[in-house]
């Protein structure tokens, strides 16, 4: 099966999320922005006002470390943008939705589908996932120029909020859809239906365990 390509706006409309396939491959035009936990405590528990206007500037929200500098004349460099595991941030998001308006999500390693069906089926949302590891210097070409940087002082430069404009920045992978279904719950489902086969006749895990569980069906991705 050939896997569809779709070029996606930042402020993408309803019906273009609702299209999306788990698995499409994304590639991502306009505006978008980081935030992670140091910008929910600021926007949310701290009530501060956010620096931008949401979601009709964007409504793209990365979770990553930007390899980023602000040079002494105010200027910006961002060579790369590594994603962060996105099921840390789950707590915030109910409330995030309602605040920033997002519509799409990006971060590593996805959440789970009770995550997509409570928090981002009520807001029309889709989680996007960097495919594979080590790919920040490959979504770092998809960068144009970054426009602003808000709360470096407070939080630092990998907490700040950064705001891109990007052209063409991917590949990306549709993990969640419009019904809440999560890829990566699907695919481990059907692996973990034939492990018994793949391990057969191989001698037991030394440490009784699979990376950080002793259940193999938990841990394995496709």
């Amino acid at each position: 099966m050939k896997i569809r390509e779709v070029r996606l706006s930042t402020t993408p409309t309803q019906e273009a999320l609702d299209d999306l396939q788990l698995g499409d491959i994304v590639y991502l035009d306009g505006l978008l922005y980081t935030a992670r936990e140091g910008v929910y405590k600021r926007a949310l528990e701290d009530k501060a006002n956010i620096p931008m206007d949401l979601p009709s500037q964007s409504a793209t929200n990365f979770h990553c470390s930007p390899a980023a500098r602000i040079n002494p004349d105010g200027s910006f460099e961002m060579g790369a943008v590594t994603a962060t595991a996105s099921f840390r941030f789950a707590k915030w998001l109910p409330e995030w939705f309602e605040k920033s308006g997002a519509k799409l999500v990006i971060g590593k390693g996805g959440m789970t589908s009770k995550d997509y069906k409570s928090y981002f089926v009520p807001n029309g949302a889709i989680y996007l996932s960097t495919v594979g590891y080590g790919t920040g210097a490959l979504l770092g070409r998809g960068i144009e120029r970054v426009e602003a940087v808000h709360w470096e002082e407070e939080l630092g430069i990998a907490q700040a909020m950064w705001v891109i404009r990007c052209n063409k920045m991917g590949p990306f992978i549709v993990a969640s859809d419009k019904h809440g279904d999560c890829l990566f719950e699907r695919e481990n489902d059907k692996i973990a239906k034939n492990l018994d086969r793949v391990y057969e006749g191989t001698r037991p895990a030394t440490l009784k365990r699979y990376g950080e569980t002793d259940d193999k069906s938990d841990e394995l991705i496709g």
